[in-house]
């Protein structure tokens, strides 16, 4: 009796543990095969973004060889397309070499004022309080681009609050894949275009600006056919849901040293000295006068305070205007208000200091291939080129595309516009021969918006503005700009579908 209840009691087992064989309507199956069907797909793209991933890694060269091979691409440009010298295409290199140094100047303190507060011992506080409602690598990779995306609308510069915050909680909180964060920060920072610190748009709407004293506009172009239009506002909003959703759904589940623990060149200690501590390490063991004009909070209470004058003074003055300057000063004032009294202020900008070297150097190349593009006119040809193909339903698309080209020779929106704005805004001009003077002018802020989201996409193809992201993510970290670039392939690729339909679509 028991040998014959064995086999009963087998076949029951098998049965239960193995409901796709039982002899069942398949329906019930159904569930179980769309799963499957799920899992394979996103194994498939994830397998897509590491292929990507290691060719970018094979062939991605450091960010500085990336600038000689697009000055070298870009030089023979001119000399085979404009049929310049190449004593001409070198005095042109040289003539642009130094154009960036204020804006190179710009953006180191705008990293380095923007870290110090982030040392800060209140911002940590507050990034521990965060981080403490914050449990997965889903959750931070969702808050870093969401934060991100809406820090960058109100200044470009905001991106360095994103980069701390994110490398806060990348060492917080465990399973997060550091490269692609580091990805996320630096899509995030695309907003800015559509933002109150868009270059493009600001300079149609300045009195006297170039284009005007050149004679390709006769008048100022208001912020409201720009910022303000229905396409702007519809690209912001769409950004701000589809961003954040689509980093999510590309996210990679292998993190095997990937994360900030495995990447780091020396680890961080918690017995490390916080900067009040070494500020008072520093102090002379006897009272000195020296040790007190160093620590006093007075003394830098009282330049905080006449920055604040100044800073409200602005704001009334001037309104709203959040230009690269002003975003400095407040940060500086920010940073020396949070740190009390200079000798600490001296120590956490020092801290934030420690990796800028690839802006000091690298810079003036890219300036360089700017001035190739802008002195031999090779950035107008390319600009004139592309705009005799435009019509009057294909203009946006090709102005898109314009912008995102010219943008691997000249990783400025303002630079680039000088270059290629008025054969663009001519073009349109041509196109649209016997409209409305309000229509065309409709027409050239949809174009000029065009370049300008162009511009903003294509950086993620190029680490010319990694180099804003890297000096406070990858400080004391084993990475490269190759290791992060492999995962904006595919954002760039369903982004670029996405503006490409609403700049050619969507009412201006």
């Amino acid at each position: 009796m028991l040998v014959l209840a064995k086999p009963k009691l087998i076949a029951r087992l098998l049965a239960s543990d193995f409901p796709s064989e039982n002899p069942r309507t398949q329906t019930r199956n159904f569930p179980y095969t769309n799963t499957l069907g799920t899992i394979y797909k996103l194994n498939m793209i994830e397998k897509l973004g590491k292929k990507l991933t290691h060719l970018f890694l094979k062939y991605m060269p450091n960010a500085f060889v990336f600038a000689i091979l697009l000055t070298l691409i870009t030089a023979l440009g001119a000399f085979l397309w404009i049929d310049t010298t190449p004593i001409k295409i070198i005095t042109s290199w040289y003539d642009g070499f130094f154009d960036l140094l204020g804006f190179a100047m710009q953006i180191i303190l705008i990293i380095i004022t923007g870290f110090s507060i982030a040392l800060s011992p209140i911002i940590k506080s507050g990034i521990d309080s965060i981080a403490r409602h914050i449990n997965s690598p889903k959750q931070v990779y969702f808050l870093v681009v969401l934060i991100g995306l809406l820090l960058t609308l109100v200044s470009f510069g905001w991106i360095v609050i994103t980069c701390v915050l994110a490398r806060e909680l990348a060492l917080r909180v465990k399973g997060i894949n550091y490269p692609f964060l580091i990805a996320c920060v630096y899509i995030s920072s695309g907003s800015w275009v559509s933002g109150l610190s868009s270059s493009i748009p600001l300079l149609l709407n300045t009195e006297n600006n170039f284009l005007i004293k050149s004679d390709v506009l006769t008048e100022v172009i208001p912020t409201s056919y720009t910022l303000g239009s229905i396409l702007n506002i519809t690209m912001i909003i769409t950004l701000l849901i589809a961003t954040p959703l689509i980093l999510l759904f590309l996210r990679p589940r292998d993190t095997h040293n990937k994360e900030i623990t495995d990447l780091m060149i020396v680890k961080e200690s918690s017995s490390t000295q916080t900067i009040k501590e070494e500020a008072l390490s520093s102090k002379l063991p006897f009272k000195s006068y020296s040790d007190k004009l160093n620590n006093s909070v007075i003394l830098q209470m009282i330049i905080v305070l006449m920055g604040f004058v100044y800073i409200f003074y602005h704001f009334i003055t001037k309104g709203f205007d959040l230009n690269f300057n002003i975003m400095i000063f407040i940060f500086l004032i920010l940073g020396l208000l949070l740190h009390k009294t200079p000798m600490r202020y001296v120590i956490s900008m020092k801290q934030a200091s420690s990796n800028i070297s690839g802006i000091l150097f690298q810079y003036p190349f890219y300036a360089g291939i700017m001035g190739i593009m802008l002195y031999t006119g090779l950035g107008e040809k390319l600009g004139q080129i592309l705009g005799s193909q435009a019509s009057v339903n294909s203009y946006p698309f090709f102005a898109y595309l314009t912008g995102g080209i010219a943008n691997f020779a000249i990783p400025s929106a303002g630079g680039e516009f000088a270059v290629v704005g008025p054969s663009i805004i001519n073009a349109v001009k041509e196109i649209g021969v016997g409209l409305p003077a309000e229509e065309i002018t409709a027409m050239i802020a949809r174009a000029s918006l065009s370049v300008a989201y162009g511009e903003s996409l294509s950086n993620l193809l190029q680490p010319f503005y990694l180099l804003l992201v890297l000096p406070i993510m990858a400080t004391g970290i084993k990475i490269q700009a190759r290791d992060i670039m492999g995962y904006l392939v595919l954002p760039f690729i369903i982004l670029f579908i996405i503006q490409s339909i609403l700049v050619s679509f969507c009412p201006l």
